[in-house]
């Protein structure tokens, strides 16, 4: 009876950590959000691993198109293109914290996981003279010790609605995937960048973002950046 008690508690501590480090509505390694009140027909564009050296060619598409979008940025990279960094705060766009060398936090102790943000988020501040107020965990898991770094930084964890799959899907199975997915507050996962990758290929993002964007301007859409979509401007 008692090694079943304990399997049966295994599988369920197993569980709850799956759900903890995965679900996107899950508030157990740190307060987050994942969508916005669907009160206001606004969308919530975010762009993971930049910048990289292919970020000026979506800054200017989006500058065309009069949108403003959230840039989840990676310490690594901001070192490493601080004028491309510092364009996107310019441009107006919201700065996120997404690690500082883009390393998966699960099977991570506090220690390391702190050390990520705090390292992304002292290069972000000292380039760009932003300080990021949101934090999107790498491959979306999070962690425990995730909650007190957060805390200790001041980060609201964001997690999407949909992602849009672009690293590995073509121009038009972006757009086949994303269309559908689009609702009044949602906050769409795009790429500006491949990890650590240096010279990215990010074209079909780029091609995807070129017929999304006037279809949604079209269907009523207003582009916000996360912290605006949520009220926590």
């Amino acid at each position: 009876m008692l090694p079943e008690l304990l399997g049966g508690a295994a599988l369920a501590a197993a569980g709850t950590l799956a759900y903890g480090a995965r679900s996107r509505s899950s508030q157990l390694f740190g307060p987050s959000v994942w969508k916005g009140p669907a009160t206001r027909r606004a969308i919530a564009l975010t762009f993971d691993d930049g910048p990289s050296e292919s970020t000026s060619d979506l800054l200017t598409l989006l500058h065309d198109h009069n949108v403003r979008a959230t840039f989840f940025q990676c310490g690594h990279h901001v070192r490493r293109l601080p004028r491309v960094a510092q364009r996107c705060a310019a441009d107006g766009h919201e700065i996120g914290n997404h690690t500082d060398t883009h390393q998966s936090l699960y099977l991570r102790s506090p220690q390391f996981i702190y050390d990520q943000l705090a390292r992304a988020q002292s290069s972000i501040a000292e380039i760009t003279g932003v300080t990021p107020t949101l934090f999107r965990a790498t491959y979306g898991v999070r962690w425990p010790g995730l909650a007190a770094a957060q805390k200790r930084l001041g980060l609201l964890g964001v997690m999407w609605t949909t992602v849009a799959r672009d690293w590995k899907l073509p121009a038009a199975g972006i757009v086949d995937y994303v269309s559908p997915k689009a609702m009044p507050g949602a906050i769409v996962c795009f790429h500006d960048g491949r990890e650590l990758l240096h010279h990215p290929d990010i074209s079909s993002t780029l091609e995807a973002l070129a017929i999304l964007l006037p279809r949604w301007r079209e269907a009523g859409y207003e582009f916000v950046t996360v912290s605006e979509l949520i009220g926590r401007t």
